[in-house]
Parts: C-alpha cells; structure tokens; sequence
C-alpha cells in the first residue's frame, strides 16, 4: 500500500531507528518499501499466531496425558515426576522444576496447571531422559500421527528440536521481531507436523 508523505515521516519515529533499521537495511535505506516490509512482516507475524496456538495446544495436551498415564492425575504435585525434570545447567536458564512448583503452588487444578505453563516447559518433557519413564510407552498412543519408520527415540529427539525452533519463533512473533528473513515454509511445516502427529484431521483443520 503507498504511504503518504507525513507517513513516511512519522511512521519510523513510532516503530523507533533501532527497531526500523533492520527493514531498512533490507531496502537498501528506501524508506517506503521498508514499511511495506514492516507492514507485511506484521500481518504474517499475526497470521502464525493461530497455526502456533493450535499446536502448542495439541503439544501440551498430548504430554500432559503421556504425564498422567504415568503418575497419574495429579502429576503436578508428584514429587517423583518434578524431580525427573531437567535440571538447568545455568542459575539464568529456564527451569522447568521450578516453573511446575511455581504453578502447581498456586492453580487447583491439573487443567490450570497445563494452561499456565510455559511452552519451554512442554519442550522439556521430550527430553532423553524421559524415554524410558514416559515416552518409550506412551509416546505413539499420545502422538499416533508419527510416522511408522520412526523409532520412539529418533521422534522424539525430532519433535524436542522442532519444539525448540517454534518456541523461538513464537518469541520472536510475540517481541515483534522481524521473520521476514526467515525460511517460513520450514516453519509452517513443522507447527503443521506437529499438529498432524496429534491428530490428522487438526491438522486439515488447521489450513481451512
């Protein structure tokens, strides 16, 4: 869409120079087609933001039943399950034991508790160490979707990276960052995956 000329003004003092300047740079310092990029970086940012919904949901759910098959339906005050988490390696890294204690300390239910985790704690579920308490078992029952030439081990190494790339992503949407240079077909065919491991016809849903 063309921009007016006081738009052309203005618009960069309210994205700010520092935030403008990559959309700047990727035009060659024309202002005009830099906010084309912006505008055009904004509405896909916000088109991801359903495909990225559903699959963090679908992602969250299977594992919280994968969790409650194993210490049952309240799995989020089993001690012995908080205490199978990764533990961080760094004071300043995530840590999914306390995030659990944190939320579980303050939700009633099991339902809340899954509504309120971070994305980073589902990821760290699928971790190595969990294959042999968790995912050995219930892996291909809560993700019947993943492929048959799969071992349990290869999905689920694969589906804690995809994790790891999305929730950047999602980051990255949610701080307003630039994905223009980004490879974005890889992106939707990894939340689509994902879904699809969950169940094939949310997966359809999902591009209707």
């Amino acid at each position: 869409m063309p921009f007016t000329p006081q738009e052309i003004t203005d618009l960069p003092d309210v994205i700010s120079a520092p935030r403008f300047a990559t959309y700047l740079q990727a035009k060659q310092g024309h202002v005009d087609q830099a906010l084309e990029l912006y505008a055009w970086n904004m509405e896909v940012s916000a088109a991801f933001m359903v495909p990225l919904h559903l699959c963090e949901v679908a992602i969250r759910n299977a594992a919280a039943d994968a969790i409650e098959a194993v210490h049952g339906a309240n799995w989020p005050w089993v001690n012995g399950f908080i205490r199978s988490l990764p533990v961080p390696r760094r004071q300043t890294d995530y840590d999914p034991q306390q995030n659990l204690r944190t939320v579980a300390g303050r939700q009633p239910t099991v339902g809340k508790v899954v509504s309120e985790l971070n994305f980073a704690f589902w990821e760290k579920v699928f971790t190595q160490g969990q294959d042999s308490r968790i995912w050995d078992a219930h892996l291909r029952t809560v993700l019947p979707g993943i492929p048959a030439g799969l071992t349990v081990a290869q999905a689920r190494a694969q589906i804690f990276l995809d994790l790891e790339r999305i929730r950047k992503f999602r980051n990255r949407i949610a701080h307003h960052e630039p994905i223009f240079a980004r490879n974005l077909q890889n992106d939707y065919a990894s939340i689509r995956e994902l879904v699809e491991y969950r169940r094939a016809e949310a997966a359809n849903w999902l591009v209707t």
